[in-house]
């Protein structure tokens, strides 16, 4: 894995092979962050990654400027791994261990931009309390993206506030916006 953009541009990462995570691709990551670069300046953002697994998309957005970067995941050695690998290169992001669910239902803050890549066997019903937990409880700023990384196998445009789905490789990103 590589960062693709900004002061960290070209560093790889190697990621231990015992994490139990599937890392976004760079082709997919690219794409997405060519999407959402025209749309927002990255210094004044708030970013939320959920299920952040390897840390990939909230390194990626620290490299790219963004100062407020929070990461969730509830595996321990995800959690360890991102706060090693943000330290070392010296990246400002806030990571917590935390189930997502429970974050999002305690969480008092909100994003300009909540990028959520939950395991893909998630069911619809899943996707949707997610959704509903983010948009219902006021976590995404009125001007924020929601991007939703999950299997083409699933289609969410049934989901309230769902504005497109793009497919990049094997998977798909569904964005939501007020």
């Amino acid at each position: 894995m590589r960062i693709i953009s900004g002061n960290k541009k070209g560093k790889r990462i190697n990621i231990p092979k015992n994490l139990p995570i599937r890392p976004t691709t760079d082709q997919s990551k690219e794409a997405v962050f060519n999407i959402i670069y025209n749309k927002f300046d990255f210094k004044n953002i708030k970013v939320l990654d959920l299920f952040s697994g390897s840390g990939s998309i909230s390194y990626e957005f620290s490299s790219r400027g963004v100062n407020q970067v929070t990461s969730i995941d509830n595996n321990h050695k995800c959690v360890k791994f991102i706060k090693s690998t943000a330290n070392e290169l010296n990246l400002n992001i806030n990571v917590i261990k935390s189930d997502v669910v429970k974050f999002l239902k305690a969480n008092i803050f909100n994003y300009d931009v909540i990028f959520c890549d939950p395991p893909y066997s998630y069911s619809l019903e899943n996707y949707k309390e997610i959704q509903s937990l983010i948009f219902n409880d006021k976590t995404l700023n009125s001007n924020g993206i929601f991007i939703l990384e999950h299997s083409k196998a699933i289609k969410l445009d049934s989901i309230n506030n769902f504005k497109e789905s793009r497919e990049y490789g094997g998977c798909s990103f569904s964005f939501f916006c007020l």
